[in-house]
């Protein structure tokens, strides 16, 4: 290790320059801690919002509909003023497990970058706000050979808005993420063909309102219950075989058909990114892949926060923020010994919910708590928080879009000592 420099001492590090690691940071200025320091390994801070210039974001935080680059050029213009520090074309490519500082909980790894070499950050806290990363087609196991051709609905996303490079001129697009319905559109205003788009669940995985802008307003024609079984092609990818997925998730005979395209791209779900945080040794949830946060954000580590879609993978960015603004705050708490949680509750869900999050209560504060169900409710149904303490009307309930349950820290606090935990589910009338 000859280009070891040394140690560098904090009081937040943030992992992570998205709109959570960015928000974090800033909310832990706000806050009162002195020494915040976002490590980015990107040459510039934004995260993914660099290349999504598609309108759309900043609704809910600034009542605006801003392209990506616009709403992170707010939150940055907020963290220079707000005095936080950067550590940009830096990789942190080791997490220590916390270790016991002057009785309490606190936190350290590893960073590299050209210019500085190896060094090792000793924080008082630590906000995890890696992001998530896409499935990528080896996870997938589609037959065939490996022809240029295929990438992920984000991989494309970067070509196109960022390096001005069209992936291909007659695509396809397998799933229904977000960022593949927007693709279908972004593609379709370059000049390309999009084909179809084949989703092998009963429902769209995406919001319906992308549904609604980025495939019936380009009449682009999508298929559920189908899945792309085959690439096609040597060099580069001629087609692809797709066939249709019958109630037991098996093929139906007799549907397979071949459908020609030169691109396939793939938005077949996000996986938070926790190598760090496994590193670390914080409880993964096995429902989130994220970490087991409670309503602090804060992990089985108790130095340790973490927010946005390390955590789980968020509708919207403005969640994302809001998310990192409370983890941010609650880490500069717990580095300048004010943070104190009296009482700590397990979240329950019905057999219906397939995520939630964050999965334990405190009251500190009034919070948000996030769930989806595992399947749709297509008609007026009841999300609910027992004993008690939230009820609320819905319309319907869907896979691709979170419901919010909202706790009051009051009503939690009143709760009998003698609860145990927290209930929280969707029922249909």
């Amino acid at each position: 290790m000859s280009d070891y420099a040394g140690i560098r001492e904090v009081d937040v590090a943030v992992i992570g320059g998205g709109p959570a690691g960015i928000a974090a940071a800033i909310a832990a200025r706000k806050e009162g801690a002195l020494k915040v320091v976002v490590f980015e390994r990107d040459w510039e801070a934004g995260g993914i919002l660099q290349q999504c210039i598609h309108p759309g974001f900043g609704l809910h935080m600034f009542g605006l509909e801003l392209t990506g680059p616009e709403y992170m050029d707010r939150y940055l213009k907020q963290a220079y003023e707000a005095g936080v520090e950067f550590a940009l074309n830096t990789m942190v490519f080791q997490m220590d497990p916390p270790a016991e500082t002057d009785g309490r909980k606190t936190a350290s790894f590893w960073i590299m970058s050209p210019k500085t070499g190896i060094e090792k950050v000793h924080a008082k806290s630590v906000v995890l706000a890696m992001g998530c990363r896409e499935r990528p087609a080896g996870a997938l196991g589609i037959a065939g050979s490996r022809p240029a051709g295929v990438y992920t609905a984000g991989t494309a996303q970067r070509f196109v808005n960022m390096e001005g490079c069209m992936p291909g001129k007659k695509a396809v697009i397998m799933g229904t993420g977000d960022i593949g319905l927007i693709m279908a559109r972004r593609m379709m205003l370059e000049g390309a063909e999009v084909v179809a788009v084949f989703e092998i669940m009963p429902w769209v995985s995406g919001l319906r309102r992308n549904v609604a802008q980025c495939l019936d307003d380009f009449g682009i024609p999508y298929y559920l219950e189908h899945s792309v079984c085959e690439l096609h092609g040597k060099d580069r990818l001629e087609g692809i075989s797709v066939v249709k997925i019958g109630k037991d998730r098996r093929p139906v005979d007799g549907t397979l058909r071949f459908v020609g395209c030169d691109t396939l791209l793939l938005a077949v779900g996000l996986i938070p990114e926790n190598e760090l945080s496994r590193m670390a040794g914080v409880e993964i949830s096995p429902l989130t892949n994220g970490p087991v946060v409670n309503d602090f954000l804060q992990t089985s580590a108790d130095c340790i926060f973490a927010s946005g879609n390390v955590v789980v993978v968020y509708d919207l960015v403005d969640f994302v923020s809001e998310a990192g603004e409370r983890a941010g705050s609650s880490a500069a708490l717990y580095a300048m010994g004010k943070l104190s949680k009296p009482r700590e509750l397990p979240i329950e869900t019905t057999p219906n919910i397939r995520v939630v999050s964050p999965q334990k209560l405190c009251g500190g504060r009034d919070t948000t708590v996030f769930v989806r169900v595992a399947e749709p409710i297509e008609g007026r149904c009841r999300l609910f928080a027992e004993p008690g303490i939230f009820s609320q009307t819905l319309r319907y309930a869907r896979p691709g879009e979170m419901n919010e349950v909202k706790i009051s820290a009051e009503k939690f606090r009143a709760l009998p000592e003698t609860e145990k935990c927290v209930r929280i589910g969707i029922e249909a009338f």
